[in-house]
């Protein structure tokens, strides 16, 4: 119903909008995941009632995304999806205070073992980036908290996720200062191209050494952990991601790699 411009015509929308927020305190987790559902169809039933109570909208998301009685994430990932609906019509001002919880909250859900938990929070994170102007500096940390993984999956093993992580990248790029990688992201990440991926990252991690030569050891640090992931090509995809970062940072930068610890993979 909240999916139909219908509540509109019968003066629906406030009330139900009012019960469906009332529900997120429901005993019953499909309750509250159905709940957030329907907030999140307002989007394509009255976008334009989203930019009106925006700030509300917004509250039950992220109060979805920390729900605590949700073993599987089921309300989470509810949250995350009808929060990229959402997005498009919110004011600037409504998502402001919210975006650096959120991108925290979601970072853990891009290694989840569900794909689907994958999926969401990758894309949400790319849709979150059209708001990063006001807290550049601050979102910047988060795009590169991020990058790392975003760039190994790249090499998942569901086509979904994949394209998710294109999207998040193309949408990071222009917020990252590098017009090089920008324009590596938008060229190489389109959802009609292949990818030759070791072709790919020997040229990103170019880019990134030259734009950022400090982040080596941070870079190489949030591989090593990967060297331990559940899939084989992301496995794969990490040492080699590390051994052309190594390639192409200058003499001066190269103290920064502890070899003890890259040796032993730890």
């Amino acid at each position: 119903l909240l999916n139909s411009n219908v509540v509109n015509d019968l003066i629906l929308l406030e009330t139900m909008m009012d019960n469906m927020t009332g529900r997120q305190k429901d005993a019953c987790m499909l309750v509250r995941m159905l709940a957030l559902r329907g907030l999140g169809n307002i989007a394509s039933g009255s976008p334009e009632k989203v930019r009106k109570h925006g700030a509300k909208l917004l509250a039950s998301m992220v109060n979805g995304m920390d729900d605590k009685d949700d073993p599987h994430n089921l309300v989470a990932l509810e949250a995350m999806s009808s929060l990229s609906k959402l997005l498009d019509h919110v004011e600037e001002r409504d998502i402001q205070s919210m975006l650096l919880h959120i991108a925290i909250r979601i970072r853990p859900f891009f290694d989840s073992e569900q794909p689907d938990l994958r999926q969401s929070s990758i894309v949400l994170f790319g849709n979150l980036t059209k708001f990063s102007e006001g807290n550049c500096e601050v979102f910047f940390e988060q795009i590169l908290n991020g990058l790392v993984t975003l760039l190994l999956h790249l090499q998942d093993p569901k086509p979904e996720v994949v394209k998710a992580c294109k999207f998040a990248l193309r949408m990071c790029g222009p917020n990252m200062g590098c017009e090089g990688l920008c324009d590596m992201f938008l060229n190489h990440l389109r959802e009609d191209r292949s990818l030759h991926y070791g072709e790919f990252m020997n040229n990103v991690c170019k880019h990134l050494m030259q734009s950022y030569p400090e982040m080596l050891n941070r870079l190489i640090l949030t591989n090593l952990f990967y060297f331990k992931s559940n899939w084989v090509d992301i496995r794969a995809a990490a040492p080699m991601f590390i051994g052309f970062l190594v390639l192409h940072v200058d003499e001066e930068h190269c103290q920064q790699v502890d070899l003890d610890q890259l040796i032993s993979g730890e």
